[in-house]
């Protein structure tokens, strides 16, 4: 049997996994540094309180049980040999006959790196839980300060990026802010917490409509966020943003959804031609220049008439690429020709809050209630595990019910940099 080997557990691989599964000439490798698959459009939710980690990550192992020809190793890719069909890992070395890279993308902080030192991010439950600690630790902090200035500072978050992610952060905090926090820490008085919404470009949700860009500005700005658009951040030292008309803003708590680059992998750059950290690849996602080389998700690099830059970075792409890819070695099993892959778009969605949200679906474009509930709906079938979608509801239920969040547990403290970090490591070894 041809081994696939697959780099990432993420959606394009899992999907690729599971229409292999029932192959009779492939044997599926799937490899990832962690032991589960993360639902990442939910890691705000986890981030605010809303849902724990295990709501929405699921293990590997347990999503291919029973499934003899799909085995899972647990490891960090350090890089690749096309020339010699190797892939080298922290377990060995691993041969493939056929690799397929869906190792997903990594935040891009545009060369900036005090930004990326001191902010946090949204790209994995990790950075989830270091948001959850940060927040919760600097409002402790702000209760036994007797400084205002300082205060203000703890107390305040800021959201860079005006995509579905940002907008969403930036939604579920205001209401925590409005109804939770207040409860939580009476101490505190929350009318003086600014949420701040930072947009380099001129609208929200660029890739969506004119109609949820405009309607999702008034949903935040209802919230009590203020949204600055055309609004550059430029340096951030942990305790003030300075923007690039010269603005310094207090602030301790920055959360960057700016942008994203691909997760690189070395040993590709010398065959694949790079843009934005994406691997080009053809009509069948296979790399260039490597009959035996697939990328499928946020890290491959696919046009058409349609998206002459790429199809967007969204787990509905890479699911249809993987599928898509599965079904045309399925096909070479019964020598039939592969046939080119066609994004089919759904839409795209995006919550503000409770009864808040809008959508481009099928050339409709509302917003309200409506919008929310089937937001919710998709989220939840989407899910991995029965067990997650009915926990998933049931807390999503409480908190419509009662405005609240079981919020307050500091798991472990978060660095304010990396540099702590590092510092900190060292002394203990």
């Amino acid at each position: 049997m041809k081994r696939v080997v697959i780099i990432g557990a993420g959606f394009g691989g899992l999907a690729l996994a599971k229409k292999l599964q029932k192959s009779t000439q492939y044997q599926v490798t799937l490899l990832d540094k962690n032991n589960f698959h993360t639902f990442q459009p939910l890691l705000y939710q986890v981030a605010t309180g809303g849902l724990e980690p295990g709501n929405i990550a699921y293990p590997v192992r347990r999503i291919f049980r029973d499934q003899s020809k799909i085995n899972f190793k647990m490891c960090e890719v350090k890089g690749v040999d096309p020339l010699a069909n190797k892939i080298f890992t922290t377990i060995g070395d691993i041969d493939y006959d056929i690799m397929v890279l869906a190792q997903g993308a990594k935040t891009n902080f545009f060369g900036n790196e005090q930004i990326a030192k001191h902010s946090l991010t949204l790209k994995s439950v990790t950075d989830s839980l270091d948001f959850r600690s940060n927040l919760i630790q600097n409002l402790e902090s702000a209760i036994n300060t007797m400084d205002e200035h300082d205060r203000s500072s703890m107390i305040n978050v800021a959201i860079v990026g005006g995509g579905p992610a940002g907008l969403e952060m930036a939604g579920a905090i205001a209401e925590m802010r409005n109804y939770v926090l207040p409860k939580d820490y009476p101490e505190l008085d929350f009318s003086l917490m600014r949420i701040y919404l930072f947009e380099a470009g001129n609208k929200l949700l660029s890739s969506m409509s004119a109609y949820s860009s405009k309607k999702s500005l008034e949903y935040l700005t209802s919230l009590g966020i203020e949204v600055r658009l055309n609004t550059q951040v430029k340096n951030y030292d942990g305790k003030i943003i300075e923007l690039a008309d010269g603005t310094k803003i207090p602030c301790q708590t920055l959360m960057w959804t700016a942008g994203v680059k691909g997760n690189d992998l070395p040993g590709m750059d010398m065959f694949s031609h790079l843009k934005g950290g994406r691997i080009e690849v053809d009509q069948f996602n296979r790399v260039n220049n490597l009959p035996n080389v697939f990328a499928i998700g946020d890290i491959a690099l696919q046009v058409d008439e349609v998206n002459p830059k790429g199809f967007p970075m969204m787990a509905t792409v890479a699911i249809q690429q993987g599928k898509h890819l599965g079904e045309n070695l399925l096909r070479s099993e019964n020598q039939k020709d592969w046939v080119p892959f066609k994004y089919f778009n759904k839409g795209a969605m995006a919550t503000i809050g409770r009864n808040r949200a809008v959508a481009d679906i099928a050339g409709f474009k509302f917003g309200g209630v409506f919008a929310w509930f089937l937001w919710m709906f998709v989220h939840i079938i989407s899910l991995v595990g029965y067990r997650n979608k009915i926990v998933s509801f049931i807390n999503w239920v409480e908190n419509y019910i009662n405005y609240d969040r079981p919020l307050g547990l500091i798991i472990r403290k978060y660095k304010r940099s990396k540099v702590d970090k590092v510092e900190e490591q060292t002394i203990l070894e």
